[in-house]
C-alpha cells in the first residue's frame, strides 16, 4: 500500500504475485511508479472467488499500468529517481529542475512540490478518467509552490522546465 521510494541504483519489480497475490489497483500502481518501481500486475484477466480486488479495481489496475507506461516513455526516465522530500504527497519522481512527476493520492488535495528557479510546463492527469485535465506554465521562484488538482479525485501532476 505504501512502497518504500527505491534510489536509482537497482531495477526493482513491484509483482503483486510476489508481494501479496493476485491484486492491486490504480492507486498501488501510480504508488509504486512515482517511487521508483517497475509494477507488475498479476492477472487473472477474470475475478475468480478468492481474489480480493473487485473488478474496477482490477480494470484501474490495468489501465494504471498503461498510463504509467505512456509517461515513462515521453519522460526522460533513465536520469529520473523517487524524490520524496519534494513533494509533500510523498510520491514524486524527479530529475530535479528538470522535470517531476507528482502523484496524489487524496481526492481533490493541495500539495506542494519544491522546484528549482524556472519557468515550467505544467500537465494534469486524472488517473480515473485516464485523460489529460490541464495543461499551462507556471514559473517558480526557486522554493516549494502550491498546487491544486482542477478535478477530484487522485491526481498527477508532470513539470518539465521550458527550455
Amino acid at each position: 500500500d505504501d512502497p518504500p521510494a527505491g534510489d536509482g541504483r537497482k531495477v526493482i519489480l513491484s509483482d503483486t504475485d510476489h508481494l501479496w497475490g493476485v491484486g492491486g489497483d490504480r492507486v498501488w500502481v501510480w504508488k509504486s511508479f512515482t517511487r521508483g518501481h517497475h509494477p507488475i500486475y498479476m492477472d487473472p484477466l477474470s475475478k475468480p472467488d478468492w481474489v480480493r480486488s473487485s473488478e474496477a479495481e482490477m480494470q484501474g489496475a490495468r489501465k494504471a499500468m498503461g498510463d504509467t507506461r505512456r509517461f515513462a516513455e515521453r519522460m526522460n526516465l533513465a536520469a529520473m529517481t523517487p524524490h520524496n522530500e519534494l513533494s509533500s504527497t510523498r510520491y514524486c519522481l524527479a530529475d530535479p529542475g528538470r522535470q517531476y512527476l507528482v502523484y496524489q493520492p487524496k481526492a481533490g488535495g493541495a500539495f506542494t512540490v519544491e522546484l528549482h528557479a524556472g519557468k515550467y510546463e505544467y500537465e494534469w492527469f486524472n488517473p480515473a478518467q485516464g485523460d489529460v485535465a490541464g495543461t499551462g506554465q507556471v514559473e517558480s521562484p526557486g522554493r516549494a509552490r502550491q498546487f491544486k488538482p482542477p478535478f477530484d479525485g487522485d491526481a498527477v501532476l508532470y513539470l518539465k522546465v521550458v527550455q
